[in-house]
């Protein structure tokens, strides 16, 4: 087993101490902020100590087995909203309406995985009703930006020939859109109702909820003629736990907690990149 510790703010000193809890046999540097260190002490004991400094140092620490490497995988599967690209757009969508606050709050609450996806989603779309459709091109040339490490995790993972997938519970207006920005091979995602150049408030066909994200992953795999086990899946709200329960490699990214303790990597610190590192 070996260890991965990484923080685009930490020392490589900080790194070794860390690293020390584990006992490791010896320690790689893979990056300015980043090492492994290889046949650690695993145990209960060993991880919680690590984690707990990790966490109080503002490190990602990755347990993973030695040898596990991006070759391992064909495929890559990312959530959308606040894991590709830093924003929910449905709360900033509704700001334009002069409602981001109460959709924010549901958009958190359903997140946390705390009310039902799909109800939550035809809630907030509800009060999306009579919005000019401009405001959605507004959101994504005004408001979103790529999550940090997000083009360099893609550059690398295109580099090792695996495919990507953007797969979200958010909307088609802005997953084509980076379809064709960012050179990725699939979306799927919800379509807004548009008539006469306003928001009805309505989505178009059936919700991409939880199941339908863990649907969508396999079938790609099955159109690839891989295993989903050759897939590493990316999110961070509770919505994205199905498809990341069948991945080989599943990333929380600026999670809710209850995708933390599920997930085989978590990164809280370092960027979408940092999923680099770990399969180096």
């Amino acid at each position: 087993m070996n260890l991965v510790l990484q923080s685009p703010s930490a020392t490589r000193e900080t790194l070794q101490r860390i690293a020390t809890l584990a006992a490791p046999q010896r320690i790689v540097d893979i990056g300015d902020h980043a090492l492994r260190a290889e046949g650690i002490e695993d145990t209960q004991a060993v991880r919680q100590s690590v984690m707990l400094t990790a966490e109080a140092a503002g490190v990602d620490a990755c347990f993973i087995s030695a040898g596990k490497t991006l070759a391992d995988f064909r495929l890559v599967a990312m959530d959308m909203d606040s894991t590709l690209i830093t924003i929910e757009c449905i709360d900033e969508i509704a700001d334009m309406q002069g409602l981001k606050p109460q959709v924010a709050a549901i958009t958190e609450a359903a997140m946390r995985g705390e009310l039902d996806f799909s109800a939550s989603l035809t809630k907030r779309v509800a009060l999306l009703e009579g919005l000019d459709a401009s405001a959605l091109e507004r959101v994504y040339t005004e408001r979103l930006q790529i999550s940090m490490g997000g083009e360099a995790m893609l550059r690398g993972v295109k580099a090792a020939g695996l495919k990507t997938l953007l797969v979200s519970g958010g909307f088609t207006f802005f997953t084509d859109r980076l379809k064709e920005r960012l050179g990725l091979d699939f979306t799927h995602a919800n379509l807004l109702e548009i008539v006469d150049g306003k928001l009805t408030g309505r989505v178009v066909g059936g919700i991409v909820d939880a199941d339908e994200k863990m649907r969508t992953v396999q079938r790609v795999c099955g159109q690839l003629g891989i295993d989903p086990r050759e897939a590493i899946v990316m999110g961070d709200g509770a919505n994205d736990l199905k498809m990341m329960s069948i991945a080989g490699l599943s990333v929380a990214f600026r999670a809710k907690p209850v995708v933390r303790a599920q997930a085989s990597v978590t990164l809280n610190f370092s960027g979408l990149d940092g999923v680099l590192n770990v399969l180096s």
